[in-house]
This record gives structure tokens, C-alpha cells and sequence, in this order.
């Protein structure tokens, strides 16, 4: 039996030092072999060359992306509650600094890893997933909307509605608009939530556009029924002083042109207090007292980057919205008092130019002095004025609706021409035959007549006619005669006046107004069954004479 060797003593061997050579890429490496001690390996050098790895340019910048996050992330991301309000703020404003750094990075990934989750974002997503969507990413810039994962397309939008990738909010509503018309072909899924955020937008974005233009503009009346059932022109009779439906003028024949004259005036007004800072709609709605807290862009991963001014905007009769300091509050809206105001002088004057125009038997006047808004003093500082503003543009627009273009053959000119000049030569009368029309002035009753009156000698029978004052004061009744002496006066009761003559007050001024209307070709008494100043004095004479 051998001899228990648990004892046995060897001397200590020393280990060559270990060369660490990185610029020459050597290491040291041992080999077990036979040496000059039984059971103990030796040391031996060999010098090999190792292979740096291939550099992978896309993870480094996908790190680079996802150490933001860590730079800027609080402990509120530790919170388990997803759906809690600070935990998706957080992780907006860590998407929206991510995606600005990512916004220009394109990509060509030949595979394509699926993806699923609530509230996409890069820094939940794998390294394929982030090559897959910013591939399709770089395709869908170039105008190639393909299919793909849901929720690849839901964090594109979270990029637009963010204006990631675009030069500011025009260009990001019309690439927002783009991506959804096409998307929507290959996934309807997507109307879930883009109509909303597209509303969103133009409350949040301040666009040279309003909303109702722009879906009105597009034709997306179906997907906000709210608007489709308001009409601006009945929202605005409606709260104005002055209710045009209610007027005999307005009809059926003429409410089109109606509608196009103050269309057009209240675009006209709007371009004046937009050039000097003020919201016409601001003006005549105001938002009730009692507000409710508003985030734009529910439902999606939306970090609030761009700082608000103080404004109002008004989507309907029953959505207003206004942003101060920064944050955003919803409330349904009344109307100022200065608003109805506006809104009652712009229809009566409206109407009044119309009634004008078109001959109507009776005249109209609309009050300014009454409008106290900010639009008044406005225009004047411009040299012209609400009157003028709207006369003109109700002048222009029922010029070109009756605007009658005439096209003429000239062969049937030509004949109209020799056919005329036939007539001429049979209608002139001799020199010495010569005739003149005159209106002369009787000394003994101080009125005048119309008259034929010969020049030279010869006799002619003068034929007279009496003036339209005179054929007015023979057309009246004696009922009607004592209500304008009684108008003139301007102390008598003239509806119990009508009352005791067994005539209602309006048939009686009906009645007036007819007659001056065939006799002097315009009517005499206002809606409040006064005289116009422009035809007082011929009245009181009349009465008097």
C-alpha cells in the first residue's frame, strides 16, 4: 500500500506575469502540460488577434433614445395605476422628447415584428419593433400607406397630433388628414378616434381657419352630426334683437339672397376685427360661469409642448372652450348683450338696403347709435363705418344676383340699328313745330303742373297733370287725412284713434303707405308708425294745405 502523501511538501512555482497588450490585441493563455513537476501545468504564450464586433449604427441611436428616458424620468413611472393621469403625462412628455429626437431617423428593415399595446410607445417597443415601424414609417412619408400592426398606425398619429415630424400645425393637420383617408381603407378601426382628435386639433391649434369651415371644406358633415343640425344663420336670428323671420319682406322667394347678404357681411366684419386682434364670435358669445377642466387629444398619448396664449374658441352653440394661462376649460355659451345687439343691426339693415333695392311698398330703418361694440369704433378708425359695411356689401351681392348677361348676334345688332334709325327720320318734327315739356308753377295756388309748351307762334291746347303730392292728398280718406295730422302733431293716441274708427292700427297705416306708394313711389310711416324725416314737411303741407 502506498504511502499516504497528504503531507508532502512542494516548493512554491512562480507565475510568469499575465500581459495585457489591448493595442495589440494578445492575451495570455494557459495549457495544461507536461513539465518539470508532476501534476502542475505550464504557462505558455499565445498571442492571438480578436475580431471587434460590426458596429451597429440603428441600436446605438435606439439607445441613445431610450437613456431619455432615463434622464428624465420622475418616480411617478414606478406607479402601477396605467390610466392614472400623472403616470400618461409622464410617459407623453417622455414620447414627445423621444420623437423629436427620432423625427428625422428613416429606416429599411427588411422583416416585420408585429405590435400590440394600449398606448404605444418607442420605449415599450423591442429593437424589432422599432426597425419594423420606422421602415413603415419612412414609406408612409413617401406617400405609401401600407398595413400593419394597429398600434404602429396609433403611434404615428400620436407623432402628427403632436406636429413630430411635420413644420408646424397646416402641415400636421394635412398629413393627419392624409394618413386617415388612406388608413382608414385598410382599417376602420382608426375612425374609433382620428374625427375626434381631428376636432381636437382646431381647438388646440390656433388655424386661419374655423372649424365648421374646414368641415364644411372637406366634407366630413357625417362624422359631427352637431354641426350639420346648427345653422350659423338661424343660431343668429335667433339671439339677435332683431328677429328677421318674423318680418313681411322675409320670404320665401328672397330668404336664398337674404342668407347670401349676411353671410357675406359677417365675413367682411370678421376680416375687420380679426386685423385688429378680436374674435367676432368672442364678442357675441361669452362661456357660462362655471367651467369643466378639458385635455385635448383623449384616448392618446398627448404631452401639451406648445405653450397657449389666451384665447376663446367656439365650436358650436353648445361647445366653447377657453384657454388662460396655459390651461384649457369647457363650458356651453350665452350670448352677450352687446353681441345680440350687433347681430339685431347687421339683420334690420340687412333688410333695410334690400328693401331698397328691391322696391319694396315699405321703408325700413336700422338704428347704429344703438350698437355699442368694439366693431363701431373699429371701422371708423378705418374711415367707414357698420352703415357703409354693410349697405355696400348687401348692394354688391343683390347687384350680381341680378346681374343679367346679354349676348348679341351682330347681324341682329345691325338690323336693330337700320330699323331704328327708320323710326328716327319718321319721328322728327319739324324746326319750326318744335314742342317742349315743362313743369310750371301756378302763382295763385303755389303748385305745380306738368305741361306741353310750344316755342313761336301757333296755338297748342296745354295739357296739365298734378304732381304726386297732389295726386296722394285726393287718394286719401278722411279716417286716413286725420291719422297723418294726428302723427304730425305728435300728441295724439293714434291707436285709439284706429280703435274708434273701428279700423285695426296696422291695416290704417297699411293703408297710408300703399297710396304714397303709387302716388309718390315710397312709403311714409316707419315700423313705429312715424314719418320719415325726408318726407315731414311735405306732409305737414299736405295736411295743413
Amino acid at each position: 500500500m502506498d504511502k499516504d502523501n497528504s503531507d508532502k511538501k512542494y516548493d512554491a512555482f512562480k507565475r510568469p506575469e499575465q500581459k495585457e497588450s489591448f493595442g495589440q490585441e494578445e492575451y495570455y493563455e494557459i495549457e495544461y502540460d507536461a513539465g518539470p513537476f508532476p501534476g502542475v501545468g505550464r504557462f505558455v504564450l499565445k498571442s492571438q488577434k480578436i475580431e471587434p464586433p460590426v458596429r451597429d449604427e440603428v441600436r446605438e441611436r435606439f439607445d441613445r433614445m431610450r437613456d431619455i428616458a432615463r434622464n428624465y424620468r420622475q418616480n411617478l413611472y414606478s406607479s402601477n395605476k396605467f390610466y392614472d393621469r400623472r403616470v400618461q403625462w409622464e410617459n407623453a412628455r417622455i414620447f414627445y422628447k423621444q420623437g423629436v429626437f427620432m423625427q428625422d431617423f428613416e429606416d429599411s428593415y427588411e422583416e416585420e415584428a408585429e405590435y400590440s399595446s394600449y398606448f404605444p410607445n418607442y420605449q415599450m417597443m423591442g429593437y424589432e419593433q422599432l426597425r419594423t415601424y420606422f421602415t413603415w414609417r419612412t414609406r408612409v412619408r413617401q406617400g405609401v400607406v401600407g398595413k400593419t400592426s394597429l398600434s404602429y398606425a396609433y403611434l404615428y398619429l400620436y407623432e402628427l397630433i403632436t406636429n413630430i415630424g411635420v413644420e408646424g400645425p397646416l402641415e400636421g393637420l394635412e398629413q393627419l388628414m392624409f394618413f386617415w383617408q388612406e388608413y382608414r381603407e385598410l382599417d376602420a378601426a382608426i375612425d374609433n378616434h382620428v374625427p375626434g382628435w381631428i376636432k381636437d386639433y382646431h381647438i388646440y391649434y390656433d388655424l386661419p381657419h374655423s372649424f365648421r369651415e374646414f368641415v364644411e371644406g372637406v366634407g366630413l358633415q357625417e362624422f359631427y352630426p352637431e354641426l350639420a343640425e346648427e345653422d350659423r344663420f338661424e343660431l343668429f336670428y335667433r339671439v339677435s334683437k332683431y328677429d328677421i323671420r318674423k318680418s313681411a319682406f322675409f320670404t320665401e322667394e328672397k330668404e336664398t339672397l337674404i342668407r347670401d347678404c349676411f353671410d357675406l357681411v359677417m365675413a367682411r366684419l370678421s376680416t375687420v376685427l380679426a386685423e385688429n386682434g378680436v374674435s367676432l364670435e368672442d364678442t357675441i358669445f361669452q362661456p357660462m360661469k362655471h367651467m369643466a377642466a378639458w385635455q385635448p387629444f383623449r384616448d392618446s398619448l398627448f404631452f401639451p409642448w406648445n405653450s397657449q396664449p389666451d384665447r376663446t374658441v367656439m365650436i358650436s352653440q353648445k361647445e366653447i372652450y377657453v384657454c388662460s394661462r396655459n390651461e384649457w376649460a369647457f363650458s356651453s355659451v350665452i350670448t352677450t348683450e352687446r353681441g345680440k345687439k350687433l347681430l339685431g343691426y347687421v339683420f334690420k339693415q340687412t333688410e333695410a338696403v334690400l328693401r331698397r333695392l328691391t322696391g319694396y311698398k315699405h321703408k325700413l330703418r336700422a338704428d347704429v347709435a344703438a350698437v355699442s361694440h368694439e366693431a363701431v369704433q373699429m371701422l371708423e378708425n378705418a374711415g367707414s363705418s357698420l352703415e357703409r359695411l354693410v349697405t355696400d356689401t348687401v348692394t354688391e351681392v343683390y347687384r350680381e344676383s341680378t346681374k343679367t348677361v346679354v349676348k348679341v348676334d351682330p347681324g341682329i345688332l345691325q338690323r336693330i340699328r337700320e330699323e331704328a334709325y327708320m323710326t328716327q327720320e319718321k319721328l322728327t318734327v319739324p324746326e319750326e313745330e318744335e314742342w317742349s315739356f315743362c313743369v310750371v308753377k301756378q302763382p295763385e295756388t303755389g303748385k305745380g303742373t306738368e305741361q306741353w309748351k310750344k316755342d313761336g307762334s301757333g296755338n297748342r291746347e296745354s295739357v296739365e297733370k298734378d304732381g304726386p303730392w297732389e295726386e296722394l292728398n285726393r287718394s286719401l280718406t278722411e279716417t286716413e287725412r286725420q291719422a297723418l295730422v294726428l302723427i304730425c302733431s305728435g300728441s295724439g293716441d293714434l291707436k285709439g284713434f284706429a280703435d274708434a274708427q273701428g279700423i285695426m292700427l296696422e291695416v290704417l297705416v297699411d293703408g297710408i303707405n300703399e297710396k304714397a306708394m303709387d302716388a309718390v313711389g315710397d312709403a311714409l310711416l316707419d315700423e313705429e308708425f312715424m314719418i320719415y324725416e325726408d318726407y315731414i314737411e311735405e306732409v305737414r303741407e299736405l295736411v295743413e294745405g
